[in-house]
């Protein structure tokens, strides 16, 4: 695919070439991935000013955004991606791969710089979501900071740089600048930005509030290395955005899913034009189930396969930084272990199923609202409670699609609305998103994707 970029994304690409840390606080949806991947590029193979690059990214993205994106343009897909994930020898094995871009999560950035010590190979590190490391008593900040004078070049990816106010800036600053525009140490710069809020009985300090004119002063100090922008600032941008995040299936949920879908294809009949509507869309349900996490037996009792998605998802609600979000999920096994999952995350959540509900989300006293498609596609106004939708699981009916998307892109919505999906790799997954990308005749669609599927399970067999 040919990537044009928009004049903000040219201008992105150019401050990471003319900045050699830079914090790049862009909102979800506004391509931040494919803006750093030309940069690379750029960077690599044009002025030959980097070597080897380290991507730091939350687990699922890891797995699979940074592989597929490089992969999806033709400009970067000459890139090549090694993911260290997986086992200690794997991570190894993937460390001593020729690569361009080597991605790791962020739970083993520790185990990262204690593996090569003095040796450290990176001279440019890219943090996706880099409030990840906010906190400047956590181990990943420490073992990162105390390397960073080996590390030429730094980029920082993230939507929300302070979802809980100011001070989540200094780490991430510290990261780019050693301390050279916040301060040296967060003591120096609590006590210079903000003062005691609230004391307990005894005295001590147990919060901090940020001193008038605090914002002001933060922002001008760190505007020359850090770009903020919303996707509401632009727009060129079309109403809509849509956002595609790969899921990929471990190893024992993968052979699950094959072995399933091999399984039931060999019980449909030979010939294809025998195939009902009826089998068809069987498979496909239960198909699609498995690529959520879990499948009902004929007894209607659910089996869990696997967490895959449900850890993209958290991942995904993670990285909006308290943003709240529309999520529409598929099967009622679906809705279960969303709320289980959500269950300790401090979030306001509710299932979408009154006019209270549906009040209390625009008034902006709900994080979640959880719903199906089918029972609130129509008729509900919830624009002014969000502009985030997740599909946790998908759907093929194209005007359900789009019509629950209305929820929130519709008259009086004042930011661009943004829509993500998430898909689990090889899957029907991505059969039914080439079908809601087609628009029309997904019917016709569904059928010939599914027989070139049974033809190709056939001939392997």
């Amino acid at each position: 695919m040919e990537f044009r970029p928009h004049s903000y994304q040219r201008y992105c690409i150019n401050k990471i070439l003319e900045t050699k840390k830079l914090g790049l606080f862009l909102d979800m949806g506004l391509g931040k991935t494919v803006t750093t991947l030309t940069a690379v590029k750029e960077l690599k193979y044009n002025r030959f000013q980097v070597c080897k690059v380290l991507v730091i990214a939350p687990k699922k993205v890891a797995e699979g955004t940074w592989t597929k994106e490089a992969a999806k343009w033709d400009h970067t897909k000459m890139l090549r991606v090694s993911p260290v994930l997986g086992s200690q020898a794997k991570r190894i094995r993937a460390l001593n791969t020729p690569a361009d871009l080597y991605v790791i999560n962020r739970e083993n950035v520790c185990w990262l710089v204690d593996y090569y010590r003095n040796a450290w190979p990176f001279d440019m590190v890219v943090i996706d979501e880099s409030s990840s490391f906010k906190s400047h008593s956590a181990k990943r900040f420490k073992a990162l900071a105390g390397i960073s004078s080996r590390i030429s070049r730094m980029v920082e990816l993230t939507g929300t740089p302070s979802p809980n106010g100011l001070a989540d800036l200094w780490s991430q600053v510290y990261l780019l600048d050693g301390g050279e525009r916040l301060g040296k140490r967060y003591s120096q710069f609590r006590e210079r930005y903000f003062q005691p809020d609230k004391r307990g009985a005894d005295g001590m300090v147990y919060s901090y509030e940020a001193k008038p004119g605090t914002e002001e002063s933060i922002l001008a100090k760190i505007s020359d290395i850090c770009i903020s922008m919303k996707a509401e600032d632009y727009l060129e941008l079309p109403d809509l955005t849509y956002h595609e995040i790969p899921v990929e299936l471990d190893k024992k949920s993968w052979k699950a899913y094959q072995d399933l879908e091999r399984k039931m294809i060999l019980e449909l009949p030979e010939d294809d034009e025998l195939i009902s509507v009826t089998s068809a869309a069987a498979l496909s349900n239960k198909l699609l189930q498995l690529a959520n996490g879990a499948v009902y037996d004929e007894d209607r009792q659910v089996h869990e396969v696997h967490d895959c998605k449900i850890e993209a998802f958290l991942e995904l609600v993670e990285s909006l930084q308290g943003k709240p979000v529309l999520v529409f999920y598929n099967y009622q096994h679906d809705r279960e272990r969303i709320l289980k999952a959500l269950a300790k995350s401090g979030l306001g959540i509710r299932e979408l199923k009154t006019t209270q509900d549906e009040d209390d989300w625009n008034a902006g006293r709900i994080d979640i609202l959880l719903t199906h498609p089918a029972s609130s596609a129509y008729g509900l106004n919830l624009q002014q409670g969000g502009n985030h939708v997740i599909w946790f699981g998908l759907t093929w009916n194209y005007e359900l699609y789009t019509q629950a998307n209305k929820r929130l892109h519709r008259q009086g919505q004042v930011n661009k609305v943004i829509i993500h999906h998430l898909v689990s790799t090889g899957t029907r997954d991505e059969d039914v998103m080439a079908a809601l990308r087609r628009k029309d005749d997904v019917q016709n669609w569904v059928m010939e994707s599914l027989k070139a599927r049974i033809r190709r399970i056939r001939d392997g067999h």
